[in-house]
C-alpha cells in the first residue's frame, strides 16, 4: 500500500512539474535585436489596423505561456551596445560596452551557453539576419576586446568548432583588426571542415545536411546584411530561410539534441533610422522565424525550450505621439525601406539633367503615400519643397546618418513626415535603457514568468537544459 502511495505521488509530481524531470533537448534562442516591447506592440497594433480592427493581432511568441522582463545595462554603461548585451545573454556576465565575450578589461575569456551545449554533446547553430561577425551573433562564438575585430572574429569560427553558421557573409574576410592584409577567411573555413554554400539554392542542393556549414547571402549581393523584409523579392534569402536550413541541419543525424541562436539583426538597423514601417516588417520577419521553432515545439513538446528576448531597445520608440486615435495603419502606405528609398532619389537624380518638383513628389507618393492616400500639410510640404531645391536644383546633396545608414535627407524627412502622421514618435536614433521582453516555452519555461536581469536569461536556459556555465 505504501509503495502504492508513492508510486502515486511521484506520477503526480510528474504531471504537475514536468520541468523537474525533463531537460530540453532542443533549445531555440531568439534574439530581436533592438526589439523592446513597444517595437512588438506596434506591429500587433499595425496588424489589427489594417483589418480594420481597434485592437492587436498577437504575434507567434507573444502567446507564449510564460512572460518576463529584462534590465539590459551594462558594466560601463546605463545603456548597452551589441557587443555588451550579447555578451550578456551569451555568457551571464556583464562586460563594457564595445567587448565580445569577455571581461571589461579584454583579458578573460567567458563561455558562452552555445559552447556549454557543445561541451554536453549538442549541436550548435548560429543564424543572423545581418553579417555572421556582427556583435551579437559573435558574443556566442567569439571573445575579442573589440566589436569590430571582424577577421579576428571570424577566425574564431574555427575553434568554436560549432555545426551551422548563416548570415548575409562577414564584414572583413581579408583585413585585420589594424588594417592589414591577411589570408582570407573561406580557404581557412575550408580547411577547418566547413562547407561554404551561397544562397538557399545552395544549400537545397547540398546533399549532406549534416556537415558543418556556413550559408550565406549569393554573390555579388551586399555583405553586411541580409535585405529588409520590406524590400525583399522571391528569391531573397530570408531569416526563415536560413532558420529552417539551420534547424534542418542540426537535426540531420542526430539524436543528442541542439542549440540554435536566431537573430533579427535590422530591426535594430530599421530603429537606428526611425523608419517604423521597416520595423514592422522586420519584427514580423523575426516572428516567422520564431513560427518555424514553435512548429518544431509542436513535434517535441517534452524536450524543447524557446526564449525569445532582445538584448537592448532602440530609438526610445512610442505609440501615440498627442491624440488618443492611433494612426498606424498609414505605415502601410510605406513600400520601400529608408535605404531603398534613398537610393530610388538618389536614381531620379542621376536619371534626368532636370528633375521637376512633381516628378519627386510622384516617387514619394509611389512609395510612402505622401501626397496621395496621406495629406501632406503645409509646414510639411514646405519642407520637402525647401529640400528638393537644396538637392536637385541647388545640387547641395544633404545626408541623414544613423548608425548604419547614410540616408538622403529627402527620404529621411519623408519617412519622418509619415511616422508622425502615423502616431509614431521616437526618442533618438540609438539605443535606450528600455527592458527588453521576455518570452518562454517549452522545457524549463516557466523559469521566465518575472522580472530579470539579461544576465539571468543563459543561466536560465542551462538550469533548464543542465548545462553548465562554469
Amino acid at each position: 500500500m505504501k509503495k502504492h502511495f508513492l508510486f502515486l505521488f511521484f506520477l503526480a509530481v510528474i504531471q504537475v512539474f514536468p520541468a523537474f524531470c525533463q531537460e530540453a533537448k532542443y533549445i531555440f534562442y531568439l534574439i530581436g535585436d533592438g526589439m523592446g516591447f513597444n517595437q512588438v506592440n506596434l506591429t500587433e497594433i499595425n496588424q489589427a489596423a489594417i483589418q480594420n480592427k481597434n485592437s492587436t493581432v498577437p504575434l507567434v511568441f507573444t502567446q507564449f505561456p510564460h512572460t518576463g522582463f529584462a534590465s539590459t545595462h551594462s558594466l560601463s554603461n546605463g545603456v548597452t551596445d551589441s557587443g555588451a548585451g550579447g555578451t550578456a545573454l551569451a555568457v551571464g556576465k556583464k562586460t563594457k560596452n564595445g567587448v565580445i565575450g569577455m571581461d571589461s578589461s579584454g583579458t578573460t575569456s567567458y563561455k558562452s551557453i552555445a559552447y556549454a551545449a557543445k561541451e554536453r554533446g549538442l549541436k550548435v547553430g548560429i543564424v543572423t539576419s545581418v553579417s555572421i561577425d556582427h556583435a551579437t551573433p559573435a558574443s556566442f562564438y567569439a571573445h575579442q576586446p573589440d566589436r569590430d575585430m571582424y577577421y579576428e572574429i571570424g577566425q574564431e569560427i574555427i575553434r568554436s568548432n560549432f555545426d551551422f553558421f548563416a548570415g548575409s557573409n562577414f564584414l572583413k574576410p581579408e583585413m585585420t583588426f589594424d588594417g592589414k592584409q591577411a589570408p582570407s577567411l573561406f580557404p581557412q573555413l575550408k580547411n577547418a571542415g566547413y562547407q561554404i554554400l551561397k544562397g538557399k539554392d545552395a544549400y537545397l542542393k547540398h546533399k549532406e545536411k549534416s556537415d558543418k556549414i556556413i550559408l550565406m547571402n549569393t554573390d555579388g549581393s551586399p555583405k553586411e546584411a541580409l535585405k529588409y523584409a520590406i524590400d525583399q523579392q522571391p528569391g531573397d534569402l530570408r531569416l526563415a530561410d536560413i532558420t529552417a536550413a539551420g534547424i534542418q541541419s542540426l537535426q540531420h543525424h542526430n539524436d543528442k539534441g541542439f542549440f540554435l541562436m536566431v537573430e533579427g539583426g535590422k530591426i535594430d538597423w530599421a530603429c537606428h533610422a526611425n523608419d517604423a514601417a521597416t520595423t514592422v516588417q522586420e519584427v514580423l520577419d523575426f516572428n516567422a522565424a520564431a513560427a518555424l521553432a514553435y512548429e518544431f515545439y509542436q513535434k517535441h513538446p517534452t524536450e524543447t525550450l524557446i526564449v525569445v528576448t532582445a538584448d537592448h531597445e532602440t530609438g526610445g520608440l512610442g505609440i501615440g505621439n498627442g491624440s488618443s486615435t492611433l494612426k498606424t495603419k498609414l505605415l502601410s502606405e510605406q513600400s520601400v525601406s529608408h535605404s531603398a528609398l534613398s537610393a530610388q532619389i538618389g536614381d531620379l537624380r542621376n536619371s534626368k539633367v532636370n528633375v521637376t518638383w512633381e516628378q519627386l513628389k510622384q516617387l514619394l507618393a509611389t512609395h510612402t503615400g505622401l501626397y496621395t492616400g496621406i495629406k501632406v500639410n503645409e509646414n510639411d510640404d514646405k519642407l520637402l519643397r525647401e529640400a528638393y531645391q537644396k538637392s536637385f536644383v541647388n545640387h547641395q546633396n544633404e545626408t541623414a546618418k544613423s548608425l548604419y545608414a547614410n540616408d538622403d535627407k529627402i527620404a529621411a524627412l519623408s519617412i519622418a513626415i509619415l511616422n508622425r502622421m502615423a502616431s509614431i514618435a521616437w526618442a533618438s536614433n540609438n539605443h535606450s535603457a528600455a527592458y527588453a521582453p521576455v518570452y518562454a516555452i517549452g522545457v524549463g519555461a516557466e523559469l521566465f514568468n518575472h522580472k530579470m536581469d539579461n544576465t539571468d536569461i543563459p543561466k536560465k536556459i542551462a538550469k533548464a537544459a543542465q548545462l553548465s556555465l562554469d
